[in-house]
């Protein structure tokens, strides 16, 4: 384990309306304001996406296993906003809820928003971090420089 110590910068309270693209909000936001490193929290509703549950093995680099969100659902869920190179990458967890059946994985592609969703972005300051791409995975994991 490693860590290191922050502090909280600004905090941007998004509204997000019904068709807005939530990844790339997300990212247009750290561009616009130059948001280095945040965490941030998703309540609201999703009509379409694509996420991923989880690798199909164990083995690496890992394969993703794909599922797809095609109507509404609702939507709550947290991640991070860290950048690799001079793109700000957005890794977000969610649960999606439709009626009695939940599903929760790692919002990927096509984030399409239903009627509204609220996020709460806190910008992290003072902690010198970014994705950087892991030989073993494939992955642009977070890295402490």
């Amino acid at each position: 384990m490693e860590y290191r110590t922050a502090e909280t910068g600004r905090v941007f309270v998004v509204r997000f309306s019904d068709g807005d693209d939530l990844l790339g909000g997300l990212k247009e936001l750290a561009r616009k304001e130059d948001v280095r490193a945040a965490v941030f929290q998703v309540v609201g509703g999703i009509k379409r996406g694509e996420f991923v549950v989880g690798p199909e093995t164990e083995e690496m680099p890992p394969k993703p296993l794909w599922r797809e969100l095609s109507e509404s659902h609702e939507v709550y869920g947290g991640g991070t906003i860290f950048w690799k190179d001079d793109e700000p990458l957005i890794h977000f967890h969610g649960a999606y809820g439709k009626r009695d059946s939940v599903k929760m994985g790692c919002l990927r592609k096509g984030s399409e928003v239903f009627l509204i969703l609220e996020v709460v972005v806190l910008e992290l300051k003072g902690i010198n971090a970014e994705r950087v791409p892991d030989p073993e995975s494939g992955l642009p994991l977070l890295k402490f420089l």
